[in-house]
């Protein structure tokens, strides 16, 4: 190994380092870049003149149109929240599945799935669900390990589930489109949102007292007054996000139009309610409140929660490319490339390792870190292993069901402290730690299953997207 790669794996140790201590991740990128750019012209291994081609490489990126689809994702869903019309949409599913054990935990798994595929942002998602179910749950007299368990396990399918902010990302990083991401994707997410509500619902049986069914006193809303929410407050929201989705997988619209779409109908949907709300209270729903939705604080609440996250990805993205752009020349991208390729099993061998790496690093990194800094090395040796389009596809996802398990995993998994933060004072941070296990369990299974049965991406990749060679 020639000096220049040790200055490649010593600039990425040290990177990895200033992470962990808890130095911003774009500046620890752009720190380190620039300090080996002087140390590697000094020892002769770095060629300043190839940050010329810097510019141009940020100037691509941007022009990416995939990336154009996050602000308005990301959008949607902070209005789905800022509205109210999350925390509305499950308490209809709470009065609809109360009477059964466990069902208010396994309605909490519903909506999180539903907000996760409309937010694609996990700390969004948990830290919402924390402050609507958690003290209902709570109140109930719930287990405190399934209650905190059901809402990061659910709530970190944002990661997974389309249009996932970590998708759309992992599709600019990894090469391959969108659309076919989104598509292979799909069954795995509703796989694991499945699993989680049917592990609520059984353990809810098998341990009397972990999940008791809602008290008829508590369910305030049943017969014709339930079914009038449930059209109301959970067909309109479920039929956006599905039109939004299919949009995409039927080739009506591109990402970043059915995105658009999405936030019109956001829109739409929290200027409804008001007309919504006359309406029950008419038929007899005293406990509603007609009130306005779509609102100034709502739109700017809304409006500065997408800036911020939008702001994130692109200085993480100029941070990363200037980092990836010095690692590489100094050799180190071509090396890890011929270490990855070279470890024993081919392909098995390579997503077995590639797995362990990611989910090691997962514990103590976001996804967006982890997107750039693995990405660029794991890339290099997938394509001299000949990994084809969907195998691609296959692997990503495998990374984005992995991503899900080591946010949740105790001690420091970033979803456990989401929630810790909103969490009432009744609630431990042990009981947080614990309740994730079994979650953790079920995600590792999933990981299996689709490692084992990679037909469940290729399947409807191959039947909404084929196997296009530009998708």
């Amino acid at each position: 190994m020639d000096f220049g790669v040790f200055l490649a794996f010593a600039m990425f140790a040290i990177f990895i380092a200033m992470i962990l201590i808890g130095y911003n991740v774009a500046f620890s990128f752009a720190a380190t870049a620039l300090a080996f750019t002087f140390v590697g012209d000094l020892t002769g291994d770095f060629d300043p003149a190839t940050l010329n081609l810097l510019p141009s490489r940020w100037f691509g990126a941007v022009q990416d149109q995939t990336l154009l689809a996050v602000p308005f994702f990301v959008l949607m869903g902070a209005i789905l929240e800022k509205s109210g019309l999350a925390e509305r949409l499950l308490n209809a599913i709470g009065m609809l599945m109360g009477p059964i054990r466990g069902g208010v935990a396994a309605a909490v798994v519903i909506v999180g799935t539903l907000l996760a595929a409309a937010t694609g942002v996990v700390a969004a998602t948990v830290i919402v669900m924390g402050l609507l179910s958690l003290p209902t749950m709570v109140r109930l007299g719930y287990d405190h390990k399934l209650a905190t368990g059901v809402i990061t396990a659910s709530g970190t399918l944002a990661q997974l589930l389309p249009p996932s902010l970590v998708l759309i990302l992992l599709a600019q990083q990894m090469g391959v489109g969108i659309l076919g991401l989104f598509a292979g994707a799909l069954l795995p997410g509703l796989m694991l949102g499945l699993m989680y509500a049917v592990y609520a619902i059984v353990i809810s049986y098998l341990r009397p007292g972990t999940g008791p069914a809602m008290p008829p006193e508590e369910r305030t809303l049943r017969g014709k007054l339930l079914l009038l929410e449930t059209i109301f407050s959970v067909v309109p929201i479920i039929l956006l996000i599905l039109g939004v989705l299919f949009s995409i997988f039927l080739g009506l619209a591109t990402p970043t139009e059915s995105g658009a779409v999405g936030v019109a109908g956001a829109l739409i949907l929290a200027s409804l309610n008001y007309v919504f709300d006359r309406s029950l209270q008419k038929m007899g729903a005293g406990h509603v409140e007609p009130k306005w939705r779509l609102t100034w604080t709502m739109l700017r609440d809304s409006a500065r929660q997408t800036a911020n996250i939008t702001i994130l990805v692109m200085t993480l993205l100029f941070a990363s490319t200037f980092f990836s752009s010095v690692f590489d020349t100094l050799g180190g991208q071509k090396q890890a490339a011929e270490w990855l390729s070279d470890i024993g099993g081919g392909k098995v061998g390579f997503v077995i390792v590639a797995m362990i790496a990611i989910f090691l690093l997962g514990i103590n990194l976001e996804f967006l870190e982890i997107t750039f800094i693995v990405v660029p090395i794991f890339l290099p040796a997938m394509q001299a292993l000949e990994f084809e389009t969907v195998e691609i596809v296959w692997f990503t996802v495998l990374m984005a069901i992995n991503l899900n398990m080591a946010f949740i995993s105790p001690p420091v998994g970033f979803s456990l402290f989401y929630l810790q933060s909103v969490a009432p004072p009744e609630v431990k941070t042990a009981d947080i730690h614990k309740g994730a296990i079994p979650f953790m369990v079920l995600q590792g299974v999933a990981l299996i299953i689709v490692g084992v049965f990679p037909w469940l991406v290729e399947g409807p990749f191959d039947y909404f997207i084929g196997n296009q060679s530009n998708v």
